[in-house]
């Protein structure tokens, strides 16, 4: 008897496929009484019969979920899965997905070849399918946007190297779950010498210790470590667990590989609600645009869509075969004598289903774009905002600035980011770019959305024209780098408070010259650093905007100063 286990169904980025192993030219294992069909085919049951869990695992009937996790324990985090080994000639099991299951777990990818997108890792001599043709797994990290494969990846190399799946989420996951894992893994290889694959979504969310409890069994081989990531992981997991996987970087599927998933869904066995649908090429552009680069995402718009069409469209349908049910027999004989097949007539009995923009409109509610306010799209958005500012354009800082209101970005925090780009990037070259920054973010406050974000746009628009200078930004950084170099050195006397007899006694305040009593309000040759430093020149304004005059000013200034102390003579 098998001692393999099964597990649900991840939830987890989902795509298209079919058989596993078509595309890995690997020799298919035989069968036995406890193991399913070999994989890339479906095994057949008489109806009602149940899917075959092996022992301890769970079992499924009539394509419903079952659960059983490692060492027969439920958990919340871990799920478990026996896949394929065409080493050990263990056969996979193939997974079967309830019908009522969302559309994009009924369309998830079993074999590589199917999956959509991510070409630049999956295509010839690229580097995963390198891995998949070598068949020797190793640890990895896929960073990339929601919907793009990447949980789906993680199952598709569990079957393909003939490991034991185990998947957990950081976001319920803790090192208890790690520690369960462990000994399942650990199981595992003593009964049958298999190697795991730990996949662990939303590695991100994994604080430190939760990282380093996973650095050992990684490092021995236990694992087959895979994280996958939103964030970008340099900044979110440890250098030691990460010098021990290689970084994947996975992209946003382009409207073209979208189109094609559209396509393959309407056309595919396991989505009959999306039957005779057809879109005009308006509302196929709005839904592609509508999905962001997200596979799942579309999938799941195409299954609302498929729920919301017109009930008179759906009635009509269903007029129009029962009126077409009287001539079925001779219109099926004259199909079969002209060699058309079952498939051919039903599809030709099925009614087309037009989606235009507006069963659009009225199947979507509106649709945010991918926007994780915290993370790296909304940090990647903040930067192109700010320096578009910088680069004197205001269209594309109005383009920035609307991106980021449509993704929910909060304005008050716009208005603040707007507050440090008047005085980084603009600064004394016009002073008023602060003032009516602020003004905006009060008026904000005062009318709140939609009308105060106008105030805020009108200001924006104001930064992005007004001159430039960063010598303020710049004098900050100077001064800040010298102190932390320099130490700390006394003030010198002159320059002390002198609020007591005794102080004034000690010299406190001693020959210090009042600006105001001097020509010009200026004291000229006075010094205000500290002895024995040479005064830097950190603020050196530029020739734009207000900064043109006060620079003019400092010449003047430093011309008096060389006067009095005889430096020009």
């Amino acid at each position: 008897m098998s001692s393999r286990k099964t597990a649900p169904a991840d939830n987890g980025d989902s795509l298209f496929g079919d058989s596993l192993f078509d595309d890995l030219d690997l020799p298919l294992p035989a069968a036995d009484d406890d193991d399913a069909a070999p994989p890339g085919r479906r095994a057949a049951r008489p109806a009602g019969a149940a899917g075959n869990g092996g022992a301890g695992g769970a079992s499924r009937a009539n394509g419903g979920t079952g659960g059983g996790a490692a060492n027969g324990r439920a958990s919340s985090a871990a799920r478990v899965n026996g896949s394929a080994s065409a080493s050990t000639g263990v056969a996979s099991q193939p997974r079967e997905v309830s019908p009522l299951a969302p559309l994009a777990e009924r369309l998830r990818p079993q074999t590589i070849a199917d999956v959509i997108g991510q070409r630049h890792l999956l295509g010839a001599s690229k580097p995963l399918a390198v891995a998949f043709a070598s068949g020797r797994p190793h640890s990895m990290i896929l960073w990339g946007p929601p919907g793009v494969g990447k949980t789906t990846l993680a199952r598709l190399m569990a079957d393909a190297f003939g490991c034991a799946y185990i998947a957990m989420s950081a976001v319920l996951a803790g090192v208890k779950d790690i520690r369960e894992a462990v000994v399942s893994a650990q199981a595992t290889r003593a009964e049958t010498g298999r190697q795991t694959l730990l996949f662990i979504d939303e590695i991100h969310r994994f604080n430190k210790s939760q990282q380093d409890a996973l650095l050992p069994h990684v490092e021995s081989g236990l694992f087959v470590f895979v994280g996958a990531t939103t964030e970008n992981p340099s900044f979110e997991v440890n250098s030691a667990l990460l010098s021990r996987a290689a970084v994947y970087v996975l992209t946003s599927l382009t409207e073209d590989e979208l189109g094609d998933l559209i396509d393959r869904a309407i056309a595919a066995p396991e989505a009959p609600e999306l039957r005779g649908i057809v879109f005009d090429l308006d509302a196929r552009g709005l839904l592609l645009r509508a999905s962001d680069g997200d596979g799942r995402k579309l999938l799941n718009n195409l299954e609302i869509v498929a729920r919301a069409l017109p009930a008179a469209e759906a009635n009509g349908a269903a007029k129009s075969g029962a009126n077409g049910a009287n001539g079925a027999a001779d219109a099926g004989k004259g199909a079969n004598a002209a060699g058309a097949t079952a498939d051919d007539m039903d599809a030709a009995a099925t009614p087309t289903r037009l989606v235009d923009e507006a069963v659009l409109a009225r199947a979507l509610a509106e649709n945010l774009r991918r926007f994780d306010k915290g993370g790296e799209a909304f940090y990647d958005s903040i930067s192109a905002l700010h320096k578009s500012v910088r680069g004197s354009q205001p269209d594309a800082a109005l383009y920035w600035f609307c991106r980021m209101l449509d993704g929910g970005v909060d304005p008050r925090y716009l208005a603040r980011r707007m507050i440090r780009m008047a005085s980084e990037d603009i600064g004394l070259a016009d002073p008023r770019a602060i003032e009516i920054t602020l003004a905006a973010a009060d008026t904000y406050e005062r009318l709140g959305s939609p009308e105060g974000e106008l105030t805020l746009a009108q200001a924006l628009v104001y930064l992005a024209v007004a001159p430039k200078s960063n010598a303020i930004y710049s004098a900050y950084k100077a001064a800040m780098r010298f102190v932390k170099e320099d130490g700390s050195r006394p003030v010198p006397l002159h320059l002390r408070n002198a609020p007591t007899t005794l102080m004034k006694n000690l010299g406190y305040g001693h020959d210090y010259r009042y600006a105001h009593d001097e020509p010009e309000a200026y004291a000229a040759g006075e010094t205000y650093f500290p002895d024995d430093v040479r005064a830097p020149a950190f603020y050196v304004p530029t020739p734009r905007g207000l900064e043109a005059r006060i620079a003019e000013r400092l010449a003047h200034w430093r011309a008096l100063d060389e006067a009095a102390r005889g430096d020009g003579d």
